[in-house]
């Protein structure tokens, strides 16, 4: 029987932790049971600002809380397994946000987890719950443009706004790990995942930010299907102007064109006017600020979409299946980058 209302456990207090519980504002089965965050004063903001019942200074706290029904993990990458790990012991079901771990084997580890546990369990990945990729998806599903050949994908900014994305070895890569992961779903997601990605092949390089990190702040990725389709992916942490977010996909009969940084409003201020938007690189002058990015980027469905999949105890469209399935993607593009040539995509990691 279906749950009246989800508790939930949000676990990360920072930028990507305040975008879920954002994306929790038109869901009326959400119910704020709980959070943790690293930083007591930011902890206790979030939890008074947001209405969660209790904030607490452990990941284990969270788990354990008979109120959270459903954790969310909005935690750096290098705790994913260890939260993920935590909520299945204690039975919750769990939702992880991008990238599911820092390597294949991690993303295994963390499926494996919540199989052995019997738990319900969702992959974060926003984009494909926006609403001109979902609609990019019903195009190509009714045939608008033939058989999608093709896909391709620039994003970029001009670099990380939180500490841990820069230390290679905590984070796990670099601009790749970070925003690839993005693409990649996105192109599984509009050729249709009943093709699997056979190879992957990629450059990076630290082009800019040597002063701050030894991983990747360029790259490009090319992805190609058991059928020799390909999707190639341009990511960047040095691109100035604002948050870059384009996707194409070409198919025999047209294509389709979706880009995060077009929006209607755009403005001329003197004076700074509080968040434009996220990785906005200057705050006045001709400014672009973004309407509703929650709803934009796909938070507001996505969360909508997990929560109501979970209280209803039906499996979502994006499970830990996917991020496993992208975590390999990007292991074979690592070992590509290191070896200069097309690497298998498959179980064993970098």
């Amino acid at each position: 029987m279906a749950r009246e209302t989800v508790g939930i456990g949000m676990l990360g207090t920072g930028f990507i932790g305040q975008f879920h519980h954002q994306g929790l504002r038109h869901v009326p089965a959400a119910r704020a049971a709980a959070c943790y965050g690293r930083d007591a004063a930011r902890r206790e903001a979030f939890a008074t600002r947001n209405g969660y019942a209790r904030a607490y200074d452990t990941i284990e706290g969270v788990c354990a809380d008979p109120g959270v029904d459903l954790v969310i993990v909005s935690l750096p990458n290098e705790l994913h397994l260890e939260a993920i790990e935590t909520a299945a012991r204690h039975g919750k079901g769990v939702a992880c946000t991008k990238p599911l771990g820092r390597t294949g084997a991690e993303a295994a580890a963390a499926l494996d987890s919540v199989t052995r546990a019997g738990v319900w369990h969702g992959y974060l990945e926003n984009v494909v719950f926006g609403v001109e990729m979902v609609r990019m998806r019903e195009i190509i599903d009714a045939g608008g443009i033939g058989r999608p050949v093709t896909f391709r994908a620039r994003e970029a900014h001009s670099g990380p706004h939180a500490p841990h994305f820069w230390d290679r070895d905590t984070s796990g890569g670099g601009a790749l790990l970070d925003m690839a992961s993005h693409g990649a779903e996105a192109a599984r997601y509009l050729f249709g995942k009943d093709v699997a990605v056979r190879e992957a092949f990629a450059w990076g390089d630290t082009l800019v930010h040597g002063d701050r990190t030894t991983a990747e702040d360029n790259a490009i990725m090319i992805m190609r299907l058991e059928d020799g389709r390909a999707a190639t992916i341009d990511v960047s942490w040095s691109s100035k102007g604002g948050l870059e977010g384009r996707f194409e996909v070409s198919g025999t009969g047209g294509r389709l064109i979706s880009d995060m940084l077009s929006t209607p409003l755009r403005a001329f201020i003197e004076r700074p006017a509080g968040y434009l938007g996220e990785k906005a690189d200057t705050e006045t002058g001709w400014v672009f600020p973004a309407p509703d990015e929650t709803y934009s980027h796909g938070h507001d469905a996505m969360l909508s979409h997990m929560v109501e999949a979970f209280r209803t105890d039906t499996p979502p469209r994006e499970t830990f299946h996917d991020g496993l399935e992208v975590n390999r993607i990007l292991d074979a593009a690592y070992r590509s980058m290191r070896s200069g040539h097309w690497e298998q995509v498959h179980g064993a990691v970098a």
